[in-house]
């Protein structure tokens, strides 16, 4: 069954009558501007990271100065402008808006030989970062009922094409998506896109951002997905994607939480992939299964996390976009997801608003992998320039504070500070570094 027949299934359930059928938004559209909105988000990051045991700041896709001339420091420091405007709908059974955004990157500091790693800057052809680089776009919408189909350049969030805004600017997407929640427990979606813009990009024609990979791109990807929630304890997702004459990929994902008593809690986490090569196989050979579970422990503001991940397969688990990978042991420095590698995570979380500091929490967590074993990937595929070998093995520590300002002029105005470090061996693909990133944001906004 093709992904097409699959969505074809799906989208009936979107227009069915049902005695649990949602009260319909579209009956309540407030027209074009009485129901826009607005928002501004002023961002500054500061990313330096140190490069140890002879790694340096270089990559097969961000090397634009030669090897040689690339120091072991990345660092770089900039301010982001993101500016959006969400219209309403027009009244009437079938409601027509427009999403639009504007968004500007400037360089405060910076250079040539310690610019690319971050990615927080665009680079020229030379490998210098841009004093400043900007982009925008906009998304046609339409509503019926409970189903809003978009069209144009849009942030998507899904766990196999999401668009990831853990840098200065965020990615973004160009196609049409469809989601619908004409059943108050059940979400259904389904996109076609032809590109995706990266966090750095300064244009809409690079195609696809894809991780590993150093193959030929293929042109369009395709999902379709449902997400059951009965309740706030229990959900559940179902995904299936495609990406053009490179792979198929299927995910399945549950959370459930359980209330030991007005202060105690138990919860779980389950996130799996299961990804093959299709058609040309631009990427070469692919059987890949990969999954973490994460439970968590809570006891008033302290959370304690412990998680395993492991892939089954030759390749390392590959994506579309920066954010499509929900797995646990994915982190700052490493997604932790090489061939055949096996990881556990140790986690703890800390509220400081019952002792006295609402808005500040801090972090610390530690990534243990193992068993890496690549020396079986395809040697004409698109991974097999990452060198994995047998017996990789690495580990990460990251630390975070966060504050989140409570009241007065500043209300809702960011700080977050993390130092990450990462250590591993020569058969695995990670590079040895610590880093340093601090981010200030601050977002007003509004109803036109």
């Amino acid at each position: 069954m093709t992904l097409f027949n699959r969505i074809a299934l799906l989208l009936p359930l979107a227009g069915a009558s049902s005695a649990a059928m949602a009260d319909a938004a579209q009956s309540h559209a407030e027209g074009f501007l009485d129901g826009s909105t607005w928002s501004v988000l002023n961002r500054s990051v500061l990313d330096q990271r140190d490069y140890r045991h002879g790694s340096r700041n270089s990559s097969a896709r961000n090397a634009f100065k030669p090897r040689r001339e690339r120091s072991d420091q990345a660092g770089e420091w900039a301010y982001g402008l993101m500016g959006s405007l969400q219209s309403g709908f027009t009244q009437g059974r079938v409601g027509v808006g427009l999403d639009a955004h504007a968004y500007l990157g400037v360089q405060l500091d910076s250079g040539g030989g310690r610019a690319g790693k971050a990615r927080l800057l665009a680079l020229d052809n030379d490998g210098h970062p841009k004093t400043q680089y900007g982009r925008g776009g906009a998304a046609v919408k339409l509503r019926f009922s409970n189903t809003v189909l978009s069209y144009g350049e849009q942030r998507i969030k899904t766990p196999v094409f999401s668009s990831s805004d853990s840098r200065l600017l965020p990615e973004t997407a160009t196609g049409w998506f469809l989601d619908s929640k004409e059943i108050p427990t059940l979400r259904l979606v389904a996109g076609h896109f032809n590109e995706n813009t990266d966090r750095n990009a300064s244009s809409h024609d690079q195609g696809f951002v894809v991780n590993y990979t150093n193959a030929r791109q293929g042109n369009t990807f395709d999902l379709a997905g449902m997400v059951w929630a009965p309740n706030a304890r229990v959900s559940a997702s179902l995904y299936t994607s495609r990406y053009e004459d490179t792979w198929n990929q299927h995910y399945f994902g549950s959370t459930l939480s359980h209330a030991l008593d007005d202060r105690r809690s138990l919860g779980l986490d389950l996130n799996l992939y299961r990804t093959t090569d299709t058609a040309d196989a631009l990427s070469g050979r692919i059987d890949n299964t990969t999954w973490s579970l994460v439970s968590r422990y809570s006891d008033g503001p302290h959370t304690f996390s412990l998680g395993w991940q492991q892939v089954d397969g030759s390749t390392p688990f590959d994506y579309v976009t920066r954010g499509a990978i929900y797995l646990g042991n994915a982190v700052q420095l490493s997604d932790f997801n090489a061939p055949n590698e096996k990881s556990w995570q140790a986690r703890y979380d800390l509220d400081l608003g019952p002792y006295g500091v609402p808005g500040l929490d801090l972090t610390a967590l530690y990534v243990r992998g193992f068993d890496i074993d690549g020396t079986h990937a395809d040697p004409d595929g698109g991974y097999a320039y990452l060198g994995y070998g047998k017996g990789g093995k690495h580990w990460e520590r990251d630390l975070q504070v966060r504050y989140v300002v409570q009241s007065g002029n500043a209300k809702g105005m960011v700080f977050s500070l993390r130092h990450n470090v990462h250590r591993g061996n020569a058969a695995q693909a990670e590079l040895d570094a610590d880093q340093i990133r601090l981010a200030v944001e601050y977002p007003i906004g509004g109803k036109l």
